[in-house]
């Protein structure tokens, strides 16, 4: 793990991290960030939750913006599920969870 002394942000690799996890969470809830890296290439940041709390109607309004949920009233129709045939969804799932 990459620390410099003082910094605010720190950097790790994604099986340090994995191995250090417990550690990490408990130095970001003290406020430094983490940059978690693979193969040198950042790819997730770590932090604290912010101590103060966002009023539902802001989180709602946040989401909204930023694409993750849908204003209220507006339906968005999906597509069809997939024809999958028998029991192959659990097989990927059983394949990524090893």
């Amino acid at each position: 793990m990459k620390v410099i002394k003082g910094a605010r942000e720190r950097t790790t690799g994604i099986g340090e991290a994995k191995a250090h996890f417990s550690q990490l969470v408990r130095d970001a809830a003290r406020g430094h960030e983490w940059v978690i890296t693979e193969r040198g290439r950042p790819i997730a940041r770590l932090v604290s939750i912010a101590q103060k709390r966002e009023s539902l109607e802001g989180r709602l309004l946040r989401l909204e913006k930023a694409g993750v949920i849908d204003p209220v009233g507006e339906v968005r129709v999906l597509p069809p599920p997939l024809p999958l045939e028998a029991g192959l969804a659990q097989r990927f799932l059983d394949e990524d969870r090893g």
